[in-house]
């Protein structure tokens, strides 16, 4: 506990501002993804479990919501593990900040994609490494907070679309993706995992059709390498 009021002080105000700004709104998110859990049926220790052992809320919320609609759980933890896999290159870009012995394992756990943004948005190491655990740790409490205070209000409500927490799921991951969209390969790719999704959904049981929508990433692949061939045959070469 000392360790992370530390860090806290040490962060620069700017810094501290933007943290404490992602952390009320992750808080936020986080009584969603409670609530709604319990309110579609599901026990009241899963969502809390899942934040504590997991912590990772777009794979949660896809997991809940393919079980929540019904889905093998299977495809559930298939799903949660490809939108996970992104933390392999995120290891490669902060390994730096993540110390050695136990702090190795407890940053890794803290290596969601707030903490890898504030992280690399840093020049110098000593910010780097500040920014990343107080952003990680701060984001922990702040989640299974929010999860356990969500959980126990879910019990209280009956029917989620009432309040319209049942568009929850798909609008918080749709805001998880909306800033990668911007680029014309990743965009791309993600119509035509939606036409996949979508051709597919009548025909196989629920939970597969996110699976078969991977396959839409050789369009991506295609596009940029397109792209970067467009490129080269526009730059002119230089003259000697």
């Amino acid at each position: 506990m000392r360790s992370i009021w530390r860090t806290w002080r040490g962060l620069p105000r700017d810094l501290a501002r933007d943290v404490a700004l992602v952390l009320l709104a992750d808080g936020i998110v986080g009584v969603s993804f409670g609530a709604i859990t319990v309110s579609s049926g599901l026990p009241l220790w899963l969502p809390m479990l899942a934040s504590l052992v997991v912590f990772a809320g777009a794979s949660q919320f896809l997991f809940v919501g393919i079980i929540a609609a019904g889905g093998n759980p299977i495809a559930a933890v298939l799903a949660g593990l490809l939108v996970n896999a992104r933390h392999v290159p995120f290891g490669f870009a902060v390994g730096d900040v993540l110390g050695s012995g136990w702090r190795r394992w407890a940053g890794t756990h803290l290596m969601i994609d707030e903490s890898v943004a504030f992280a690399l948005a840093q020049r110098e190491y000593a910010r780097r490494r500040t920014a990343y655990w107080a952003c990680g740790a701060g984001l922990f409490v702040c989640w299974n907070l929010g999860v356990a205070l969500g959980a126990f209000a879910g019990t209280a409500v009956s029917d989620t679309d009432v309040l319209g927490l049942d568009a929850a799921f798909p609008a918080v991951l749709f805001a998880l993706v909306l800033p990668s969209l911007r680029e014309r390969a990743t965009g791309a790719a993600a119509l035509a995992g939606v036409a996949i999704a979508l051709a597919t959904t009548p025909l196989l049981p629920t939970g597969l059709p996110v699976l078969l929508a991977v396959l839409a990433l050789p369009v991506a692949l295609l596009w940029r390498d397109r792209s970067k061939a467009e490129t080269r045959e526009e730059t002119p070469c230089p003259r000697r």
